[in-house]
């Protein structure tokens, strides 16, 4: 296959961390493995000026939110910029904001395929804009619909996330392509009592972990409440991320009385994750909302046994090989209460179910998608 070039246009990118940005990063880091050349564009941050490998920042405002979200200015053109544009042989957007509509905009002038992943249910996020919730909802949905149809191509994490764009009114091509890890990263995670005794667990203790982003749509607070409600002192929960709920989250446990139970992280370096999940007796998913959940790939790639939201897309990464409850207090307590001992056996048959989330295996279909879309300008 022929070096390709490809334009990501993201309108979230470092210093923001979180599902999507890790994802954007190792599709990117992928595909350069394979010789191609990718290009992120994004808004600018500013006093941010780490990036690594070729990062087109584009002028940029801060939104009205509470948020280090940016709003870009795509009016403002760059001739470095636009000369890089034009030599690309795919456009692929990973948001519908301003910076996937420059990507389309640039993708028809030049007469490149668009390509979208939909890495964001953005109607489950309504709470983050100061507007009528039932009203945001909707228009979220629109947008996404509006922005899916203009593609070439959409991908999606997982066949739950294809019904519900169809379900929105999206009726071109859809591609159902896992998000990728490094399997083998994960799979080397190792349980140390060390790493237990630094997350609060002693000796005899059960430890519970929760990875991800502290905001109101990852539905941690009902972690807190089941906590309370099992009111078992062997019961430990570690919760690793940060977030705008980190501060409420904290006075909340303290408000339970689970302050000696519950540690919270803060943000943790991901060379340290797979040591995290393996020592958990138990990772728990409580968020609905989202599209695949990296975690959850990450937390089967080290073996851990996962408690999760019993929702289509959680049902899709996890399988069989899982305890899925209703997304209650009540539901994660008796799942938590009555965490299975697992053997080696369980420990590779959760390991196996990961694979299927490797990058390599990302990369192969992303490409071969690429290539299909590219096959017909050429012949033409």
């Amino acid at each position: 296959m022929e070096p390709r070039r490809i334009g990501f246009f993201t309108e979230i990118y470092r210093p923001i961390v979180n599902g999507v940005v890790e994802s954007v990063d190792a599709l990117a880091a992928g595909l350069r493995a394979r010789g191609h050349s990718v290009y992120c564009f994004t808004p600018s941050i500013p006093g941010y000026e780490k990036d690594e490998g070729p990062v087109f920042r584009i002028p940029s405002l801060p939104l009205p939110t509470r948020t280090a979200y940016r709003l870009t200015l795509p009016l403002v053109s760059r001739r470095n910029r636009d000369a890089v544009i034009k030599r690309l042989s795919i456009v692929h957007a990973h948001s519908p904001f301003v910076t996937g509509w420059m990507g389309l905009r640039y993708a028809r002038r030049y007469g490149i395929p668009l390509v979208y992943t939909y890495h964001t249910q953005l109607e489950a996020y309504a709470h983050y804009v100061p507007f009528e919730p039932n009203a945001t909802r909707y228009a979220a949905s629109q947008l996404t619909r509006a922005f899916a149809n203009q593609a070439d191509a959409v991908i999606v994490p997982t066949p739950s996330m294809a019904l519900r764009l169809r379900e929105l009114g999206v009726s071109v091509r859809i591609e159902v392509i896992p998000s990728g890890i490094d399997v083998a990263r994960f799979a080397a995670g190792k349980r140390a009592e060390a790493v237990r005794a630094r997350l609060g667990a002693a000796a005899g203790d059960r430890l519970m972990l929760f990875v991800g982003r502290l905001a109101k749509e990852k539905n941690v607070e009902l972690l807190l409440e089941a906590m309370r409600d099992l009111a078992d002192p062997s019961l430990k929960l570690a919760v690793a991320g940060d977030g705008p709920l980190r501060a409420d989250l904290e006075r909340r446990s303290r408000e339970l009385g689970l302050a000696r139970a519950t540690r919270f992280l803060g943000s943790v370096p991901r060379g340290d994750l797979p040591d995290l999940y393996a020592s958990a007796d138990a990772f728990l998913m409580p968020s609905t909302t989202e599209t695949q959940g990296l975690v959850l790939a990450e937390a089967l790639a080290a073996g851990a046994h996962v408690i999760a939201a019993d929702a289509p897309q959680n049902r899709d990464v996890l399988g069989q090989l899982a305890t899925l409850v209703a997304p209650t207090a009540h539901g994660f307590s008796r799942a938590m209460a009555t965490v299975p001992p697992r053997g080696a056996a369980d420990v590779q048959a959760i390991r196996r179910r990961a694979e299927a989330f490797s990058l390599d295996a990302q990369v192969d279909r992303v490409l071969a998608l690429y290539e299909s879309l590219l096959r017909p300008a050429q012949i033409a």
